[in-house]
C-alpha cells in the first residue's frame, strides 16, 4: 500500500480535482480590489444556472449547517410556527436550529430509509394553517434517499402560503435543481459535496417571495444576515473577507462542470447510483432504500449478516478505503457509499472491487466479481454518454 494513497468514497468531503487543487494555489489577491469584483462577476451566472433560478445566489464563507442556520435566521421569526419533515439526521438537525431560535416546530417524520409523499406533507398541513415556512430535505445523505422535492412546493401551495425551504447540501450539483420552476423560496447547499471543493463556502438562492419575507424580518442576526449579501453582491463584492482560495477553487469547478455539461453531469451521478445498486443487489446484500427513493449521490447499505463498522475497518485498512458509517439511531447498521462531484464509474468499479475483498476478509461468503460484473452490465448499457 502506497503511504500516502487514500480512497475517499464518503458523501462529503468529496474528491477535489487535481485542477481545482491548482486553482486554489494561486497567490492570494486583495479581497476589496478588482481582480475579486471581476471573479464574483464571472461566478455569479453559473451559479444561477446550477440553481434553476434568475436569482442571484449568495456566496458565504462557512459550513453547509451554518447555511441552514443562516435560512432560519432570515426567513423564520421566534414564536413563529414551522413544519420541518424530517426523513432522517440532517431534517433533524432542521428541527434542532429552528428550536434554538424559539420557533415553533410541528414535526412530520417519515420512516428513515423512506422518502416523504408530497399529498400527505399537504394533508398534513391543514391542521396548522399558521405555519409560514416548511423545511425539506433534498437529498437525506444519513438515509440515501432522495426526497420528491420537484413536487413539494404544489403540494403545499394549494394549503399554505408557507415559505418551501430546502437543505440541497448533499446534492446540488450532482442532480437536477430548478428552484424556480419547481416554486422553491430558499435552496441552500455546501462546496464540499457535488462541487468538488473543500469545505469552507455556502451557496444560498432565495426566490423574490421569500426576499419580501425576509426583508420585513427585524431580527436576521449579523453575520448571516442575507441581506447584506444581496446588497454586496450587487456591487461584486461582499460584505465580509470571503475564503478567496475556495474561490477560485469554485471558478475551475464550475468550468469543468460546464465542460462536461450539467445535463451529462446530471446523468453521471444516476449512472454511478445505478452501478454500485445493481453491484450490492447481485451479492444479496440489503439496500436501505428502495430504487424509487434511492439518492443519486450517496448509496446506503444495510447488512444483515456481517458487522458494517468492522466492514469498514477492514477496507480502511486493507486500501485506505473510506465509506461513511450510519448516523444517529442508525449508527452500527449501515454504511454509505458516496458517488459524487469527482468520482467518475471507473471510481465506483474501483471501489467495488476493493468492496468485495473487503466483504470476504469480514467473513461474507460471496462470489468474487459478481458486484462488479452486475456493474460493468449496468455502464455497457446505459454508459455510452460517458466516454
Amino acid at each position: 500500500m502506497l503511504l500516502d494513497q487514500q480512497f475517499l468514497r464518503i458523501p462529503g468531503p468529496t474528491p477535489i480535482p487535481p485542477s481545482v487543487q491548482r486553482a486554489m494555489a494561486q497567490p492570494m489577491i486583495g479581497h476589496r480590489g478588482n481582480e475579486t469584483s471581476e471573479l464574483l462577476r464571472s461566478i455569479k451566472p453559473r451559479l444561477k444556472k446550477v440553481f434553476g433560478t434568475d436569482q442571484d445566489v449568495m456566496i458565504v464563507t462557512g459550513s453547509g449547517t451554518s447555511g441552514l442556520e443562516a435560512a432560519v435566521v432570515n426567513a423564520v421569526k421566534p414564536l413563529d410556527e414551522v413544519l420541518v419533515i424530517v426523513t432522517g439526521a440532517f431534517g433533524a438537525r432542521f428541527v434542532k436550529i429552528c428550536e434554538a431560535y424559539g420557533i415553533r416546530v410541528h414535526i412530520y417524520e417519515v420512516e428513515w430509509g423512506k422518502a416523504f409523499d408530497p399529498n400527505e406533507i399537504r394533508n398534513y398541513l391543514r391542521r396548522f394553517p399558521e405555519v409560514s415556512a416548511v423545511f425539506a430535505t433534498y437529498c437525506e445523505t444519513s438515509t440515501g434517499v432522495m426526497n420528491p422535492i420537484h413536487e413539494l412546493a404544489s403540494a403545499v401551495k394549494e394549503v399554505s402560503d408557507a415559505l418551501i425551504i430546502v437543505d440541497g447540501v448533499s446534492c446540488v450539483g450532482g442532480v437536477e435543481t430548478k428552484m424556480d420552476d419547481w416554486g422553491i423560496d430558499i435552496m441552500v447547499t455546501g462546496s464540499q459535496k457535488a462541487f468538488m471543493l473543500p469545505a469552507g463556502l455556502l451557496f444560498i438562492g432565495v426566490s423574490e417571495r421569500a426576499w419580501k419575507v425576509i426583508d420585513s424580518n427585524p431580527n436576521r442576526g449579523f453575520y448571516l444576515d442575507l441581506t447584506k449579501y444581496r446588497k454586496d453582491l450587487d456591487k461584486d463584492t461582499t460584505p465580509f473577507t470571503p475564503a478567496l482560495s475556495l474561490l477560485f477553487g469554485l471558478d475551475q469547478a464550475l468550468a469543468m462542470m460546464e465542460k462536461e455539461g450539467l445535463e451529462n453531469v446530471y446523468g453521471r451521478h444516476t449512472l454511478m447510483k445505478e452501478m454500485v445498486r445493481a453491484a450490492f443487489m447481485a451479492l444479496k446484500i440489503p439496500l436501505l432504500t428502495n430504487d424509487k427513493d434511492a439518492s443519486d449521490t450517496v448509496t446506503a447499505v444495510q447488512p444483515e449478516d456481517f458487522n458494517a463498522e468492522e466492514f469498514r475497518k477492514v477496507i480502511n485498512k486493507e486500501f485506505r478505503l473510506s465509506v461513511a458509517g450510519g448516523q444517529d439511531r442508525l449508527k452500527g447498521k449501515i454504511f454509505r457509499i458516496g458517488h459524487m462531484g469527482y468520482c467518475s464509474p471507473a471510481d465506483v468499479l474501483q471501489t467495488l472491487s476493493m468492496i468485495e475483498i473487503g466483504l470476504i476478509k469480514s467473513g461474507k461468503n460471496i462470489e468474487l466479481g459478481k458486484g462488479v460484473a452486475a456493474a460493468q452490465r449496468i455502464y455497457l448499457e446505459k454508459g455510452e454518454n460517458m466516454r
